[in-house]
């Protein structure tokens, strides 16, 4: 890759991250209205690999329970259909299993 098109990627990819972080940091909804908004787009569109990345951050971030994300399992899968609703009771399941056991790990590292 020649330099001015590295350039222009990082370019590219500080004004993205800029955007987003002004978007993010906006004071009128809360992260955690603006984390359940993003997954409803992201759950109604089938975009499966991102709205993993949204689950994990509102889990670990404390943005949504577990009890939170398998209430909105329930409800968007009556507006976004079955087929993704079962996708998403799959992937909170998924990864509340995962979160639980690296919480287990930590809490007893010897094994």
């Amino acid at each position: 890759m020649t330099e001015p098109a590295m350039e222009t990627v990082d370019s590219f990819g500080m004004t993205a991250e800029r955007q987003f972080s002004d978007v993010w940091s906006r004071t009128v909804l809360s992260v955690k209205e603006r984390r359940l908004l993003l997954l409803g787009l992201l759950v109604g569109q089938g975009l499966d690999e991102m709205t993993d990345i949204q689950l994990d951050t509102a889990l670990r971030s404390g943005d949504l329970s577990e009890i939170e994300l398998r209430e909105v399992v329930v409800f968007l899968t009556h507006y976004a259909g079955w087929l993704r609703g079962a996708r998403l009771n799959d992937q909170v399941e998924e990864l509340i299993e995962r979160v639980r056991q690296a919480r287990s790990d930590r809490a007893d590292p010897a094994g």
